[in-house]
Formats: C-alpha cells, structure tokens, sequence
C-alpha cells in the first residue's frame, strides 16, 4: 500500500505540472488566432478596430490577466469543457476530439499492442535459439526495418501498394461513397483503408521490441537461477517463458508504457501522409492554425494518458517484480 501511495501521490503531481505547462505553452507562441484571421481580412483593405473586437469575441479569445485566465483553465478542465475550435468554428472542440479518438486508439493502439506482443515473443524465441537461423533471421530483419522512419516507409508503401499497384486506398478512413455506420459494407471499407498506415506503424516499431526483448533475454539467461532451473531439468518453454522472459520483458514493459500512452497522440507524420482522421491528424492542423483550445485538449489527453500508461506499468511492475515494493 506505500508503494501505492507514493506512486499515486507521484502521478497527482505530475498531472497538475503537466496541466499548467499545457496552459502556458501554447500562449507562448507567437500570433493569435486573431492575428491570423486578421491578416486575411487585411488583404482587402484596412480592418477597424470594431472588427479586431469582434472577431476575438466570435472566437472567443481569452481575456483579463493570466491568473484570470488559469483559474477559468483549471475549471474547465474539471469539468471537461474546452470550448470552441478556432480552426474549425463552431464546433466546440469535445465533438471533434471524440469524432477523431476512435481512429487513433482502434489504427495506433491495436497495431501498437500487436507490435509489442509478437516483437516480445519472436525476440524470446531468437535468444532462447541464439547462434541459429531463428535468431539472425529476426534479428537483421528488424534492425533493416528501424532504420527506417515512419514518413519514409509510409510514402513507400503508398506509392508502391496504392498507386502502382492498386491494392489499397490511399488517403482518408473510408470511401466518400460510402455512408458511415454499423454495416459490413463500412467495416470493410475502413479495414481496407487501415491496412496502409497500420503496415507503416507495425514495420517500422517491429524491430525495436524484437531487439530490445532479445538483448534483455539473453543477459537473463547468464544468471543463476537460469542455469539452476535447467540443472533441474526443467522444459526449455518453462524456463524461456516463466524464469527468464519474466525478467527480461521489464526493460520492455517500461517502454510499452510510453509507446502506449503516446497512442492518443497518434503518429502525426503517418496520419498525415494518409490523411486518416485521427488525433494525430487534427493536432497537426491545430498547431498550424493556432487553435489554443483544441492544442490544449489534445495536448492534455496525450500527457494524462503517457500518465495512466505509466502508472499502470508501475503497479504492474511492482506485480512482476517484488523488489520493487521494498
């Protein structure tokens, strides 16, 4: 329960610094909304102050002192309301971001855990077989593959499987022709325009968990109580799987946290290159135009789910590991 505790007491304060640095950092930025909106009017002529006035007000851009506007902040972070896009007025930033999620945690998550665990289980399997096929096989095939990064094999994969040979689509979630809902027909539709950028995400983080788990392993099975279970006459999947795996797969799990926390967040360049309408995707157009509100949320979602995900890894380490809890 004090392991607990202190992880819990941790996870309190980093959420209040994370949420005060998400308020601060984007008014650090130079420009405004109106600024740019400003801009585009002035092309045509010469704008009043009158309408300055009321083009902040229509976006609703914030106003009085900074300790106003933190304590506003704060509020509405507890009660979840983070008002109205400027980019995309009037949708209010909540109906965009719950539009965008189920893209990201179904294309990302799913592909992200997929990754981990077959990464996680072909890297057992080339240390337990060190020295054969098994294990250089793997083992030069993934460390080719992270060479490259996401945008890189994304734009290969489109171009290769999307426009040369016309097996896959290639942009969007789904097919304008196709009428969104809870039919065969959409489901198809929307794995068929997955399989590119999930391709793209599972390639290119392959490798990393297979070298990562192999390193680990093999640094395992030089300790005693490895070489005292086969002394035993243990089964080799027993002491692969319940003796030296459990070790090994630590280093791992600590970045499976991260990697599955920054699942909200989305990857920005492969989401972008396809044009899937993720979270990735809408925090890209929100920097570029400068959307305070929804930078704010999703910036808050990825910090505070890299936050879960790490708590979660801690308490499951203190699971797998019990020195931990000393």
């Amino acid at each position: 329960m004090k392991y607990l505790l202190q992880k819990l007491g941790l996870f309190v304060l980093t959420l209040w610094a994370a949420i005060t640095l998400n308020f601060f950092l984007p008014r650090l930025m130079p420009g405004s909304p109106a600024d740019a909106a400003i801009a585009k009017l002035s092309q045509n002529g010469p704008v009043s102050d009158a309408t300055r006035a009321a083009i902040e007000a229509q976006l609703g851009v914030p106003t009085g002192s900074m300790w106003d506007q933190y304590v506003a902040y704060l509020g509405q972070v507890a009660r979840l309301d983070f008002g109205v896009s400027y980019t995309f007025y009037p949708q209010s930033v909540a109906s965009m971001v719950s539009t965008a999620l189920p893209y990201t945690i179904v294309l990302v998550g799913v592909v992200t855990v997929l990754a981990f665990v077959i990464g996680t289980l072909i890297g057992v399997a080339a240390a337990w077989r060190r020295g054969t096929w098994l294990d250089s096989l793997p083992t030069l095939t993934g460390s080719f593959l992270s060479t490259f990064p996401y945008f890189w094999t994304a734009l290969l994969l489109l171009f290769f499987l999307g426009y040369v040979l016309h097996w896959f689509p290639t942009t969007g979630a789904y097919a304008a022709t196709t009428t969104p809902g809870f039919t065969w027909e959409f489901i198809g539709d929307l794995l068929r325009h997955a399989v590119l950028p999930a391709l793209t995400i599972l390639l290119t983080s392959l490798g990393g968990w297979i070298i990562g788990m192999r390193n680990a392993m093999i640094n395992t099975l030089g300790d005693d109580y490895v070489t005292f279970a086969e002394a035993n006459g243990l089964r080799g999947r027993t002491i692969a799987l319940r003796y030296a795996a459990r070790n090994a797969i630590l280093p791992n799990l600590t970045g499976f946290g991260l990697t599955l926390g920054g699942v909200v967040g989305g990857s920005i360049l492969v989401e972008q290159v396809f044009g899937y309408p993720g979270i990735g995707y809408l925090l890209f157009n929100a920097v570029i135009g400068q959307d305070y509100p929804l930078m704010q949320a999703l910036f808050l979602m990825i910090t505070v789910s890299v936050l879960i995900a790490n708590f979660l890894v801690d308490i499951l380490y203190g699971v797998l590991d019990p020195r931990t809890r000393r």
